[in-house]
């Protein structure tokens, strides 16, 4: 069963066969207005501006990118690192200081598997030898792993880096549907290895056409103002197992591929 890292009713999009991995998509205190300017910022941000949803602060874009409504109107200058022809697409803003150690922390309110699953992700991205790693810490860390409201919209969620260069402070979990639906193992490591990516500045590998893992018409997410990059040595094909694909399956593990390898060690 395909999941779009954002939960949706059956009957839409595959309604709870397609989750998306969406941000804050119900705010349940100060509700912002979707308005033809913020239209407009974001597209010039270089986002799709299909199903825009407003969040505490900010944003929902494709999917599962939070924006905060004080970025919508930064200009973004840099480059988009592509991996063969769906490509592994990289934010502006990355994480600096490097090298660097970024903590996380899994609340209290979550179980203990989210804690051996993020464990599990945070040792893939140890193992690559990056000028990131990772550590989990107790509580107060660099990127919390939180659950999300319960009536959110979404599987998971998390953000981009900050302009100052450090990682997205937090990963929403929907772990009231998880553990309804039986998401567990290689998938939840999946999964939250995912988000860790957004947090440290990777958009999804078929961010040109989401229809690539979600199944569907072409979802091209829009034209961007930022640039593109070819890693050299990577291939020029279609790349279905990428850890950043927007869609994933219960039962789906997706570990870092020779492509994913290579676009951490071009960033980090």
């Amino acid at each position: 069963m395909l999941k779009h890292f954002r939960t949706m009713s059956s009957v839409a999009l595959l309604m709870m066969v397609f989750v998306s991995c969406k941000k804050e998509a119900v705010n349940e205190t100060q509700q912002l207005e979707v308005t033809d300017e913020v239209v407009a910022s974001i597209s010039k941000l270089g986002f799709s501006t299909h199903n825009i949803m407003a969040a505490e602060g900010g944003y929902v874009v494709e999917g599962d990118i939070f924006i905060p409504s004080n970025e919508l109107n930064r200009s973004l200058t840099g480059a988009i690192v592509r991996v063969g022809e769906s490509e592994q697409y990289r934010t502006t803003n990355l994480v600096t200081g490097l090298p660097r150690v970024i903590t996380v922390s899994v609340d209290s309110k979550l179980s203990s598997k989210y804690v051996t699953a993020t464990d599990a992700a945070l040792a893939r991205y140890n193992a690559q030898n990056l000028t990131i790693t990772f550590q989990r810490v107790a509580s107060g860390g660099n990127i919390v792993l939180k659950s999300s409201p319960r009536n959110a919209q979404y599987l998971a969620s998390a953000g981009f880096p900050t302009a100052q260069g450090n990682p997205h402070n937090s990963v929403l979990i929907n772990n009231w549907y998880m553990d309804r639906n039986g998401w567990d193992g290689g998938t939840l490591v999946s999964v939250i290895a995912h988000e860790f990516g957004h947090c440290i500045g990777f958009r999804h590998t078929d961010y040109m056409d989401r229809s690539y893992s979600c199944g569907g018409g072409t979802a091209n997410e829009g034209a961007s103002t930022v640039g593109a990059v070819h890693i050299p040595g990577t291939p020029t094909t279609a790349d279905p197992n990428s850890w950043m694909l927007a869609c994933i399956g219960n039962g789906v593990d997706r570990p870092f591929n020779a492509n994913d390898r290579t676009a951490l060690s071009y960033l980090y």
